[in-house]
């Protein structure tokens, strides 16, 4: 058991940084032009999301009672929401652009879904890639990518309101979007940078299965 601090140092190195992380949404391919956006402000979104999460790992638990005793057995897994956190940006495109996806699944005033197929092609699903980066020389602008998890089959079901107020000073609006998904993948780079956020991930990293 190392207990030198020359021995912690060596195996932690520089530590993994919460700070350090980019979001990338692949968007439903035909939520129309006005709810999709372009490919330049789909890196603004990545540049404005304030915090976002590496998904949890659950496996539920089934009780067996036996002579007295509890015998535990794994159950079935399940999948928590994700949730990320964005800067309001000046003209409200981010907001805009989730509160169109959530309307294309079904709608305020009329109550109906235009969007109701649960797929990527013509329906309402992507896929959402959180990638947990580290400073490196190799990259310094980029970060290199250490872990990478895609959540597949997700979609927003909560856009979280703004409060307003007179007496708020000196801060930047910011609100909440949280997904559903049915299951992640995840991924460890076996090259020296995955830079292409594509969700391609034959050939390129080692996957975990659901």
């Amino acid at each position: 058991m190392a207990t030198k601090l020359t021995d912690f140092i060596s195996n932690i190195g520089q530590g993994v940084k919460p700070n350090m992380f980019s979001i990338s949404i692949q968007w439903p391919n035909d939520l129309g032009s006005n709810a999709t956006p372009q490919e330049s402000e789909k890196d603004l979104i990545n540049v404005l999301c304030k915090s976002a999460a590496l998904p949890a790992s659950n496996l539920g638990v089934i009780e067996v009672p036996f002579r007295g005793r509890t015998v535990k057995i794994a159950g079935d897994r399940t999948f928590d929401t994700w949730t990320a956190t964005f800067f309001n940006d000046k003209e409200m495109m981010i907001r805009s652009y989730f509160e169109q996806w959530l309307e294309s699944m079904n709608t305020h005033e009329g109550n109906y879904s235009p969007k109701f197929v649960p797929n990527q092609s013509a329906g309402y699903m992507c896929d959402v890639i959180v990638k947990q980066l580290e400073k490196s020389g190799d990259d310094a602008q980029n970060g290199k990518v250490i872990r990478e998890y895609t959540l597949k089959h997700a979609f927003p079901t909560n856009i979280s309101q703004i409060d307003l107020a007179y007496d708020s000073n000196d801060q930047v609006e910011e609100f909440s979007c949280e997904f559903q998904y049915s299951y992640w993948l995840v991924g460890t780079p076996t090259s020296s940078n995955l830079d292409s956020g594509a969700g391609d991930v034959e050939g390129t990293k080692k996957f975990i299965s659901k």
